[in-house]
């Protein structure tokens, strides 16, 4: 009888989620656990060999200044573009909730650029930045913009962050619509009737009440950020010497420019655990803030 009930459930999660499961582990689980025994190879990502080597690849990585540069050059950029993008996420969505005529309209145009390709978006911003601007500065003889500021390295770093966030924001904003629109108008008119303001409604009542919103926005900012690559490759490709290359452009030039795939993927994997653990200790600081609040 135990016997015939374990088959029906296997059966039963067969017919549910097995095309699920089982795509979810030739495109994930798989690559995932040959990419960890790659790390320990020193295979050019050419050749059929893959002599075994160890731990070198990752005492290589440790070793590696340009990548430790790169990645602490990531957490910086994500640090600030995280903060700006929730920020203006949550303007956004604060002003398209709060009854502007055509506030539809204004989502629907706030929310495309999510969907332009990072490298379309890049190409088009690098024209922006190295053509449009400097041509506006020389016109109007405002010096901040008659040099391209892809060309300085603080300036190239500051292009990605407002690109990024240009891009982010509106994605993120449908989020923050959703927690607005969470609100019960019940508890907001309880709150005007006990005398709260505008602003003291949003920052006592609002936001406690929308915590699940943030966590998801700031779970989703600091994964995309720190897995960037397209609009680093197209805005600036690392340029200029070397200033702006962030840890999966890193990555990326060690498996494939320079056939070190094994250090490559211990940086990958390096990467993936920095990115889990800021990811998962955000989540739980922001799950128990929800409960709290």
């Amino acid at each position: 009888m135990k016997t015939n009930t374990i088959s029906y459930k296997c059966r039963q999660f067969m017919m549910f989620a097995g095309v699920a499961t089982f795509i979810f582990a030739a495109v994930v689980i798989i690559p995932f656990v040959y990419g960890v025994y790659l790390t320990f190879t020193s295979w050019d990502g050419v050749s059929s060999q893959k002599p075994f080597v160890g731990i070198s690849n990752y005492l290589s990585t440790f070793s590696d200044a340009a990548y430790w540069q790169a990645l602490g050059r990531t957490i910086l950029y994500s640090f600030i573009a995280v903060i700006l993008v929730n920020v203006v996420a949550f303007l956004l969505a604060f002003l398209v909730t709060s009854g502007v005529k055509g506030q539809n309209f204004f989502r629907a145009g706030f929310f495309i650029p999510n969907l332009i390709g990072g490298i379309v978006l890049g190409y088009v911003w690098k024209f922006v930045f190295n053509r449009a601007f400097v041509a506006l500065g020389n016109a109007l003889s405002i010096g901040a913009l008659s040099t391209s500021w892809l060309a300085t390295t603080n300036g190239a770093m500051l292009c990605l962050i407002i690109v990024s966030v240009w891009q982010y924001a509106g994605y993120m904003m449908l989020i923050y619509v959703a927690g607005f629109m969470s609100v019960s108008a019940d508890v907001l008119e309880a709150a005007r009737i006990d005398g709260c303001t505008n602003t003291q409604s949003i920052v006592r009542i609002s936001v406690p009440l929308m915590a699940s919103s943030f966590v998801q926005c700031l779970f989703l900012t600091i994964t995309r950020c720190f897995m960037v690559y397209d609009v680093n490759l197209s805005l600036t490709n690392g340029e200029p010497f070397n200033s702006s290359v962030m840890a999966a452009m890193h990555v990326y030039n060690q498996a494939f420019t320079y056939k070190n795939y094994g250090t490559g993927q211990a940086e990958a994997l390096i990467l993936f655990v920095v990115c889990a653990v800021v990811g998962v200790l955000q989540v739980s600081i922001g799950k128990k803030a929800e409960v709290s609040a």
